[in-house]
């Protein structure tokens, strides 16, 4: 069977404005002097032949006026990624419905989740004017998936369905057919993340940096020029469309980098060629430059309440709301605030992979993962924290999910010192020292060090509620800090005994999603890191994983991935949330808080009631930014 997902609703929604005619389009007031100096072709000329005609009444957004720039803040020069995640062009992409639809494509089908059909927008250009067809899709595929230099490990295994590799046709230059034996159900998916699987690149500029083309003295001298030691660090380093950090990359984003890195300010400035218009005629986006500085984490509130940002939600907290909210009208802005989508706020990850090998065992046993879980006071941390407007719950998906279940979510929840103490005796913790904590089974003390990037003030806060509660069963609780990279590389590499982050990131799950949040197949699954990383790297790194629920939730996984029947695959998801609730493989608290995003008076089309959510969503991305606008 064949579902014309794309095509159908394309002609559905457009046969009408197509029939009439595009609207008459109006040049962008910033290229007025470029065109009429023959710099620049005329938006006639840039726009696709048929580009995504956004209707923005029935988004209930207010048409906006072309020109102006907002600003927002990042805490590192790295997460100038973020840009790419909120413009959020994608080949496919989420709607505010949480739904695919075409995108950058103009259409897709898809035939029994094993066949996709890709179809491009005629006339689509890069953003340096180039000609976006089918060979940048070959390129991606043949020049780089499978070149053993860029890719030692094979093709990103998003690309693969039991290690099988996709047939990739191009029939045409604006088509492009990806197939495989077995269904695929996560392909669109993929393509449609926060950091999306990308199946295309801008070959025409690529090119120079790659072996198979460039001329080998003069890649070389490119090489000495950027101080790289091979080509392929040189390929690496300009061709990462997702970091947003080379100006010189063409992208289809809205709004393209023009700032080398190092600096504290990267301006982005509109894409000429962008391919979505308003149904007035004006292509977008409406902002003519975005400005992304990049500040100390600790600054960001407070410059965020001196008004400093046009637009922010990154690197603000819960308790930051007070104080925002006090310097609204001095700051000509207004605080929205919108519920994460995270399984829970603050997460506890036991890691299963740790070197140490008392711990593990430790960790393995779901009688101490239970007792952990018991002696959390989450009522406690929701009124003391979060004033009350959170709520207690383990690490699972969110009441708006047609799977949430009260029972899974409070499994395991309930604050019991008692029921805690006697798992961990039975657990053969029962011997304790003279302050009274218990020691293991080799006589160490059981010490837990909770590793964070200290980046969240709240975990701070939690895990000392945790660490009180804890002591009464007997457990010490220490707490350490480490960058980002570090803290996530102890992780990976099984130093860490036990982590702090933020619950699952799509706790929004409906029968469209893959669980593979729920199975252990990526090694940023921080209570069994080592077990994805052996999936991840097809067992050259990482190890194999042994227990029992584990190996059962890589089994429905599988399943689920290989079935095309609904009525399964909803029974599957089910039952993995049941086994992961049941398991405790991590020790959520709450979920449900709300987080503030400061938003300038001047700024419009901002929604004042949303969801946050990282994948699916892109935080401001569902909610296209390039419909924004700024008073003049």
């Amino acid at each position: 069977m064949i579902r014309w997902i794309g095509l159908i609703a394309l002609l559905l929604a457009a046969a009408p404005a197509l029939a009439e005619g595009l609207p008459s389009l109006v040049e962008t007031p910033m290229y007025v002097q470029d065109v009429a100096a023959g710099k620049l072709p005329p938006v006639t000329q840039r726009i696709p032949q048929a580009p995504w005609v956004v209707d923005m009444t029935a988004e209930k957004k207010e048409p906006g006026t072309q020109g102006g720039e907002i600003s927002w803040m990042v805490a590192r020069a790295r997460d100038l990624r973020v840009m790419n995640t909120y413009a959020y062009a994608r080949l496919v992409g989420y709607g505010t419905d949480f739904k695919l639809h075409p995108d950058i494509l103009l259409s897709y089908e898809v035939q029994d989740e094993k066949v996709f059909t890709l179809h491009l927008r005629p006339g689509h250009r890069w953003s340096d004017g180039q000609p976006f067809t089918s060979d940048d899709f070959r390129f991606s595929w043949e020049d780089v998936e499978l070149n053993k230099e860029l890719s030692p490990y094979g093709p990103d295994t998003r690309m693969l369905v039991d290690g099988e590799k996709p047939k990739v046709e191009y029939p045409d230059a604006l088509t492009v057919r990806y197939s495989w034996s077995k269904p695929n159900p996560e392909f669109l998916t993929s393509l449609a993340g926060a950091a999306p699987l990308y199946i295309y690149a801008p070959a025409h500029y690529l090119k120079q940096f790659h072996k198979k083309y460039a001329d080998p003295k003069a890649l070389d001298a490119l090489v000495r020029q950027a101080g790289m030691r091979n080509w392929v660090a040189l390929y690496n380093l300009r061709s990462k469309l997702i970091d947003s950090a080379n100006p010189d990359l063409p992208v289809l984003e809205p709004w393209v980098n023009t700032t080398k890195a190092p600096a504290d300010r990267f301006v982005f400035v509109r894409n000429p060629y962008y391919h979505r218009i308003d149904s007035r005629g004006r292509q977008l986006p409406y902002l003519d430059r975005v400005i992304v500085n990049v500040v100390e984490p600790s600054l960001i509130p407070a410059k965020a309440g001196a008004g400093d940002a046009d637009l922010q939600q990154r690197g603000l907290r819960f308790d930051n709301i007070s104080f925002l909210k006090a310097g609204q009208q001095a700051g000509h802005y207004k605080v929205r605030l919108w519920p994460t989508a995270l399984g829970s706020e603050v997460a506890l990850y036991p890691n299963m992979n740790c070197n140490d090998p008392d711990w593990r065992a430790l960790n393995r046993d779901v009688r101490v993962r239970r007792a952990l879980s018991l002696a959390i006071n989450r009522d406690e941390i929701n009124q003391v924290v979060f004033f009350g407007l959170a709520r207690p719950s383990q690490n699972t998906v969110l009441p708006e999910s047609p799977y949430y279940d009260p029972a899974e979510a409070n499994a395991w929840t309930e604050f019991d010192l008692d029921k805690a103490n006697a798992l961990l005796d039975e657990a053969g913790l029962g011997n304790r020292d003279s302050d009274g904590i218990r020691l293991m089974p080799n006589g160490r003390r059981m010490e837990i060090v909770v590793e964070s990037t200290g980046e969240r003030t709240l975990e701070t806060d939690i895990l000392q509620l945790i660490r009180d509660s804890w002591a009464k069963i007997g457990v010490a609780l220490y707490t350490t800090q480490s960058q980002r990279d570090v803290f996530l590389q102890r992780i990976f590499s099984g130093e860490t005994v036990m982590s702090v982050w933020t619950g699952i990131d799509n706790a929004l799950i409906t029968q469209t999603t893959a669980p593979s949040e729920l199975a252990p197949v990526d090694q940023n699954w921080l209570q069994y890191p080592k077990w994805g990383q052996y999936l991840q790297t097809k067992g050259t790194a990482g190890e194999k994983a042994d227990e029992p629920f584990a190996l059962q939730l890589l089994a429905l996984y599988d399943e689920w991935r290989s079935t095309t029947d609904d009525d399964r695959r909803d029974a599957i998801t089910r039952e993995m949330l049941r086994i992961q609730s049941d398991q405790v493989t991590s020790i959520g608290t709450v979920q449900g808080v709300l987080a503030p995003i400061v938003v300038k008076n001047r700024l419009h089309n901002v929604p004042e009631k949303a969801i946050l959510s990282w994948d699916p969503g892109a935080h401001f991305g569902i909610y296209r930014p390039d419909t924004f606008w700024v008073d003049p």
